[in-house]
C-alpha cells in the first residue's frame, strides 16, 4: 500500500505550489529532487508576474488573470504556514511608449482592462511626474502603468513553500520510489525526455542570464523597457534580466551576455549605477513549443500526469497550475484548458 497519495518529482515552483495544494485538500505528499528545491530555474532571481495585455481576450489571458489574482491569497497562506518571507507583492509595472501608435494602443487597452479585469486592476497611461523618480527614459514622456503586475523573490518564495509543505506533514527528499500517483514536474530535462517518450517535439529548455543588485527601491513598481525587466524586491534588492538563448554549452554559466544585459539596464536606470551586484545567475527555462504550460495525463503512463512548460511565467501562473493539477489527479475532474493540454485533439 502506497505511504503518499501524490509522487510529484521535481520541486520547482509546479511542483512545490501542487504539493501544497494538495496538503491543503488532505493529500499526503511527497516531492522528490536529487538536486534539491529550486535548484532549476524556480531558483532565479527575477520574479516578474505580469499580465498579458488587456485586449483579443482568449482562455490563455483569462488562466493567467485568474492566477494573478489567486496570488494574493496564494503566497499569504504559504507565508503564513512558513513564517518566511515570500517576496509577493502587488507593485505595478511600468512601461515606456515609444511613439503615438503605441500610445493610441495603450490608451485603447485601457478600455480592455476595465472590460476584462473588472475592478481587480488597472491599465493607464500615465506622465513622468506620475512615476516620480523611478522611470526609463520615454520617447513620448508617457508610460503604461498597470496595476496587476505583481513581484516574487524566486529564491524566497521557494524556501517558503518548502518550509510551508514540511509544516503540513508533506515530504521532501532527494530520492525515493513513485508511490500513489505521480506528477511529473522537472522542467527543462523533463521536457527532454517528453520529446523522446512522446517521439515529437513539445519542448526545450531557454537559457537565461539576470543579476541581483543592491538598490533599495521597495515599493516602487517594476519596470519593463527595451525588453529588459527590472525588479525592485522587497528585501532591498533589484533584479534585472533576463537573456534567452536557445544555443548553449553550460546551463548555470554567466558570460559578456549577462554584462550587455547589466549595462543595459544602468543606462535605462541610471539610478542603478554603481550599484553593487550582489549576484550573477544563470538557468534554463523550460519553454513549450506551444509557448503555454503544458498539463495533463502522461500518456500510456496510468496515474501519471504532467506539469511542465512555465518558462518565463511560472511563478505567475503556479496558483491556478497547482488547482488545475489537483483537480486532475485528486479528483479526475479535467479543466485544463485545450491551448494547455500536453496532446491537443
Amino acid at each position: 500500500m502506497a505511504t503518499v497519495d501524490i509522487t510529484i518529482r521535481g520541486a520547482g515552483v509546479f511542483g512545490l505550489a501542487t504539493a501544497w495544494v494538495a496538503l491543503q485538500r488532505g493529500a499526503s505528499v511527497r516531492v522528490v529532487d536529487p538536486y534539491g528545491p529550486g535548484s532549476g530555474s524556480s531558483g532565479g532571481v527575477v520574479g516578474a508576474l505580469q499580465p498579458h495585455t488587456p485586449d483579443v481576450w482568449n482562455a490563455k489571458k483569462q488562466f493567467q488573470l485568474d492566477a494573478l489574482l489567486m496570488a494574493p491569497a496564494f503566497w499569504d497562506s504559504v507565508q503564513t504556514a512558513s513564517g518566511l518571507a515570500t517576496g509577493f507583492s502587488r507593485a505595478g509595472r511600468l512601461q515606456p511608449l515609444a511613439g503615438e501608435r503605441e500610445v493610441v494602443m495603450a490608451r485603447a487597452r485601457s478600455a480592455g482592462a476595465s472590460e476584462f479585469w473588472g475592478n481587480a486592476a488597472t491599465w493607464d497611461v500615465v506622465d513622468t511626474m506620475a512615476s516620480g523618480d523611478w522611470f526609463p527614459p520615454s520617447e513620448t514622456g508617457l508610460y503604461i502603468h498597470d496595476t496587476l503586475s505583481a513581484i516574487i523573490h524566486p529564491k524566497s518564495a521557494v524556501e517558503s513553500l518548502v518550509a510551508a509543505i514540511r509544516a503540513q506533514g508533506g515530504d521532501i527528499t532527494t530520492k525515493a520510489p513513485d508511490e500513489g500517483k505521480t506528477l511529473w514536474a522537472t522542467g527543462w530535462q523533463g521536457l527532454k525526455d517528453l520529446n523522446t517518450a512522446l517521439d515529437q517535439n513539445v519542448g526545450n529548455g531557454v537559457k537565461g542570464q539576470a543579476a541581483l543588485l543592491s538598490h533599495n527601491a521597495i515599493g516602487r513598481p517594476q519596470i519593463f523597457a527595451g525588453g529588459l525587466h527590472i525588479v525592485p524586491h522587497l528585501d532591498g534588492t533589484v533584479a534585472i534580466g533576463s537573456t534567452s538563448e536557445r544555443e548553449f554549452t553550460d546551463p548555470t554559466s554567466t558570460d559578456q551576455l549577462l554584462d550587455d544585459v547589466i549595462q543595459r539596464a544602468t543606462e535605462l536606470m541610471p539610478v542603478l549605477k554603481g550599484a553593487q551586484i550582489v549576484q550573477r545567475w544563470a538557468g534554463v527555462r523550460p519553454r513549450a513549443k506551444s509557448r503555454a504550460p503544458l498539463l495533463g495525463h502522461w500518456p500510456n503512463r496510468a496515474d501519471h500526469y504532467v506539469a511542465n512548460g512555465g518558462f518565463k511565467i511560472g511563478f505567475g501562473v503556479a496558483p491556478k497550475i497547482a488547482e488545475i493539477m489537483c483537480d486532475l489527479i485528486l479528483e479526475n475532474k479535467d479543466e485544463i484548458p485545450d491551448d494547455f493540454r500536453l496532446l491537443k485533439d
